[in-house]
Protein backbone atom coordinates (compact mmCIF):
# COMPACT_ATOMS: atom_id res chain seq x y z
CA UNK A 1 0.00 0.00 0.00
CA UNK A 2 1.79 3.58 -1.19
CA UNK A 3 1.11 6.71 0.74
CA UNK A 4 -1.22 8.51 -0.84
CA UNK A 5 0.27 13.17 -0.99
CA UNK A 6 -0.41 15.53 1.07
CA UNK A 7 -3.90 17.99 -0.70
CA UNK A 8 -1.18 20.96 -1.92
CA UNK A 9 -2.67 24.12 0.58
CA UNK A 10 -2.66 21.40 3.69
CA UNK A 11 0.80 20.32 2.82
CA UNK A 12 1.82 24.21 3.01
CA UNK A 13 -0.08 24.52 5.83
CA UNK A 14 1.79 21.97 7.87
CA UNK A 15 5.36 22.75 6.51
CA UNK A 16 5.23 26.21 7.67
CA UNK A 17 3.27 25.06 11.00
CA UNK A 18 5.93 25.04 13.84
CA UNK A 19 6.00 22.09 15.87
CA UNK A 20 4.13 22.02 19.03
CA UNK A 21 6.83 21.57 22.05
CA UNK A 22 10.14 23.08 22.13
CA UNK A 23 12.38 19.92 23.17
CA UNK A 24 12.78 19.10 19.98
CA UNK A 25 15.45 15.83 19.39
CA UNK A 26 14.81 14.93 23.28
CA UNK A 27 13.43 11.64 21.99
CA UNK A 28 17.32 10.56 21.35
CA UNK A 29 18.52 11.74 24.50
CA UNK A 30 18.54 9.80 27.79
CA UNK A 31 15.84 12.27 29.63
CA UNK A 32 12.06 13.95 28.55
CA UNK A 33 11.26 17.05 29.21
CA UNK A 34 9.05 17.74 32.76
CA UNK A 35 5.95 17.52 32.01
CA UNK A 36 5.90 14.86 29.54
CA UNK A 37 4.86 11.14 29.70
CA UNK A 38 7.88 8.63 28.12
CA UNK A 39 7.18 5.68 26.79
CA UNK A 40 10.42 3.47 25.62
CA UNK A 41 9.67 -0.11 24.60
CA UNK A 42 11.92 -2.49 22.60
CA UNK A 43 11.41 -5.86 20.52
CA UNK A 44 13.99 -7.97 19.15
CA UNK A 45 12.69 -8.76 15.55
CA UNK A 46 12.50 -12.32 14.11
CA UNK A 47 14.04 -10.79 10.91
CA UNK A 48 17.34 -10.43 10.65
CA UNK A 49 17.97 -8.33 7.36
CA UNK A 50 18.55 -5.10 8.52
CA UNK A 51 18.54 -3.04 5.13
CA UNK A 52 14.70 -4.53 4.49
CA UNK A 53 13.35 -3.44 7.97
CA UNK A 54 14.98 -0.28 7.67
CA UNK A 55 13.16 0.02 4.44
CA UNK A 56 9.85 -0.88 5.72
CA UNK A 57 10.15 1.81 8.58
CA UNK A 58 11.59 4.53 6.74
CA UNK A 59 8.67 4.07 3.49
CA UNK A 60 6.09 4.46 6.14
CA UNK A 61 5.08 1.10 5.73
CA UNK A 62 5.54 -0.14 9.58
CA UNK A 63 2.74 2.79 10.01
CA UNK A 64 0.52 1.59 7.33
CA UNK A 65 0.67 -2.01 8.63
CA UNK A 66 0.26 -0.86 12.49
CA UNK A 67 -3.36 0.40 10.63
CA UNK A 68 -2.68 4.28 9.96
CA UNK A 69 -3.91 5.49 6.96
CA UNK A 70 -0.33 7.62 5.96
CA UNK A 71 -0.46 10.84 3.58
CA UNK A 72 3.41 12.13 3.37
CA UNK A 73 5.30 14.81 1.54
CA UNK A 74 7.86 12.45 0.38
CA UNK A 75 7.69 8.50 0.24
CA UNK A 76 10.77 7.95 2.66
CA UNK A 77 10.95 9.71 5.41
CA UNK A 78 13.81 12.95 5.69
CA UNK A 79 14.26 15.44 7.56
CA UNK A 80 11.24 18.33 7.31
CA UNK A 81 9.44 15.86 5.55
CA UNK A 82 5.14 15.88 6.82
CA UNK A 83 3.26 13.13 7.30
CA UNK A 84 -0.27 13.15 7.62
CA UNK A 85 -1.56 10.36 9.52
CA UNK A 86 -5.50 9.07 10.53
CA UNK A 87 -6.77 6.55 12.90
CA UNK A 88 -10.01 5.61 13.12
CA UNK A 89 -12.83 5.25 10.52
CA UNK A 90 -13.63 8.03 7.85
CA UNK A 91 -15.01 11.16 9.30
CA UNK A 92 -14.63 10.05 13.01
CA UNK A 93 -10.68 9.43 12.32
CA UNK A 94 -8.47 11.40 14.17
CA UNK A 95 -5.89 13.33 12.38
CA UNK A 96 -2.09 12.84 13.62
CA UNK A 97 0.29 15.33 11.66
CA UNK A 98 3.94 14.88 12.31
CA UNK A 99 7.18 16.58 10.92
CA UNK A 100 10.19 14.53 10.68
CA UNK A 101 12.71 16.27 12.73
CA UNK A 102 15.72 13.54 12.35
CA UNK A 103 16.56 10.29 10.56
CA UNK A 104 19.22 7.87 11.35
CA UNK A 105 21.29 5.95 8.78
CA UNK A 106 24.10 4.41 10.03
CA UNK A 107 25.43 1.09 9.28
CA UNK A 108 23.92 -0.41 12.20
CA UNK A 109 21.74 1.84 13.03
CA UNK A 110 18.38 3.24 11.17
CA UNK A 111 15.50 5.00 11.66
CA UNK A 112 13.97 8.05 12.55
CA UNK A 113 12.19 10.95 14.71
CA UNK A 114 8.90 12.68 14.38
CA UNK A 115 7.65 15.59 16.00
CA UNK A 116 3.88 16.98 16.07
CA UNK A 117 2.25 19.69 14.71
CA UNK A 118 -0.98 21.34 15.37
CA UNK A 119 -3.84 19.26 14.77
CA UNK A 120 -2.22 16.55 16.63
CA UNK A 121 -4.09 15.37 19.70
CA UNK A 122 -0.87 15.31 21.85
CA UNK A 123 2.74 17.09 21.83
CA UNK A 124 5.58 15.66 21.05
CA UNK A 125 8.60 13.33 19.60
CA UNK A 126 8.63 9.88 19.06
CA UNK A 127 12.10 7.87 17.61
CA UNK A 128 12.10 5.16 15.54
CA UNK A 129 15.32 3.11 15.73
CA UNK A 130 16.53 -0.02 14.45
CA UNK A 131 19.46 -1.63 16.01
CA UNK A 132 21.92 -4.09 14.75
CA UNK A 133 23.49 -6.13 17.52
CA UNK A 134 26.79 -7.92 17.32
CA UNK A 135 25.15 -11.32 17.22
CA UNK A 136 22.97 -9.92 13.85
CA UNK A 137 19.60 -10.24 15.67
CA UNK A 138 17.54 -6.35 15.48
CA UNK A 139 16.21 -4.41 17.87
CA UNK A 140 13.24 -1.83 17.23
CA UNK A 141 13.08 0.45 19.70
CA UNK A 142 10.35 2.72 20.62
CA UNK A 143 11.25 6.05 22.76
CA UNK A 144 8.54 9.09 22.96
CA UNK A 145 7.93 11.67 25.34
CA UNK A 146 4.28 13.35 24.77
CA UNK A 147 1.31 15.27 26.81
CA UNK A 148 -2.20 15.69 25.70
CA UNK A 149 -2.61 19.35 23.11
CA UNK A 150 -6.12 18.83 22.26
CA UNK A 151 -9.58 19.42 24.60
CA UNK A 152 -10.47 15.94 23.18
CA UNK A 153 -7.13 14.34 24.51
CA UNK A 154 -7.27 16.08 27.80
CA UNK A 155 -10.87 15.16 28.47
CA UNK A 156 -9.89 11.98 27.23
CA UNK A 157 -7.03 11.00 30.02
CA UNK A 158 -6.06 7.64 30.28
CA UNK A 159 -7.55 6.71 27.03
CA UNK A 160 -5.10 8.58 25.53
CA UNK A 161 -2.64 6.66 26.77
CA UNK A 162 -4.15 3.01 26.38
CA UNK A 163 -4.36 4.20 23.04
CA UNK A 164 -0.41 5.48 22.44
CA UNK A 165 0.91 2.22 24.00
CA UNK A 166 -1.60 -0.03 21.84
CA UNK A 167 0.00 1.83 18.74
CA UNK A 168 3.34 1.41 19.83
CA UNK A 169 2.62 -2.26 20.52
CA UNK A 170 1.53 -2.31 16.95
CA UNK A 171 4.39 -0.29 15.32
CA UNK A 172 6.82 -3.33 17.31
CA UNK A 173 4.89 -5.66 16.08
CA UNK A 174 4.56 -4.38 12.20
CA UNK A 175 8.08 -5.24 11.22
CA UNK A 176 8.26 -8.89 11.43
CA UNK A 177 4.92 -8.98 9.76
CA UNK A 178 6.12 -7.17 7.28
CA UNK A 179 8.91 -9.66 6.10
CA UNK A 180 8.67 -11.06 2.62
CA UNK A 181 6.26 -8.77 1.15
CA UNK A 182 6.86 -6.65 -1.58
CA UNK A 183 6.35 -3.02 -1.24
CA UNK A 184 2.85 -1.81 -2.83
Amino acid sequence: MATSPIPPRRLERLRSAPLTYAAVGASGTASAPAGYRTVHEERVLQRLDLDGAAEDLLTWRVHQRAGLRVAASTPRAAPGAVVDMRLGPGPLSVRIPCRVVCVVEEADRRGFAYGTLPGHPESGEELFLLRRGADGRITFTITAFSRPATALARVGGPVGTVVQDAMTRRYLAALDRLVGRPPS
